[in-house]
């Protein structure tokens, strides 16, 4: 069995302090330059996060039982949802300074993640992780140690966002362990 990032800390997840006016600004600025690579960042996260941790194609029917990392990238339904978390994470960014907006697409994906598609909520902190291991491979001038301290922070927010969905619309497994 795959050892999952951040087992059993679920429960005693802190939420970040707000991000502060430079890192929302870092973060943006940042992300204008990754989002110019959009289609093809998204599938080397989603790459990534499946060769990782296989039992994240658990969810997806279409390329749950594909191996190779190639056949992955070729994959149209995986170009199709990396683009919809490219999407999201765009939405996101740009919303920084409107808690609002950004409350409602977390709520928006939180709900759909949890009740249609039944997704562990601990693969969204994985997530997170690989999302910032290859900002930092693929853009080490722009992720430098301080933005990608405040990319952490914004995907430590966006993870307890979307656990506190998972609680209220009653999901039942977040402590149990996947696998």
């Amino acid at each position: 069995m795959e050892r999952m990032q951040g087992e059993g800390e679920v429960d005693h997840l802190e939420r970040p302090s707000p991000l502060t006016d430079k890192e929302r600004l870092m973060i943006q600025d940042s992300w204008a330059k990754v989002y110019q690579n959009c289609d093809d960042v998204g599938v080397a996260i989603l790459v990534r996060l499946f060769v990782n941790f296989p039992s994240s194609k658990q969810y997806f029917s279409q390329f749950k039982h594909v191996e190779e990392p190639e056949e992955l990238e070729r994959s149209a339904q995986l170009r199709k949802h990396a683009h919809r978390v490219m999407n999201a994470i765009n939405t996101l960014v740009e919303s920084l300074d409107n808690s609002d907006k950004v409350a409602s697409v977390l709520k928006m994906v939180g709900k759909a993640h949890a009740l249609r598609h039944k997704v562990e909520p601990v693969y969204f902190k994985i997530l997170s992780g690989v999302i910032l291991e290859v900002l930092g491979e693929e853009f080490p001038e722009v992720v430098t140690p301080e933005v990608a301290a405040a990319w952490t922070k914004l995907l430590a927010t966006v993870y307890c966002s979307i656990t506190a969905v998972y609680e209220e619309v009653g999901w039942s497994e977040l402590s149990t362990s996947t696998g």
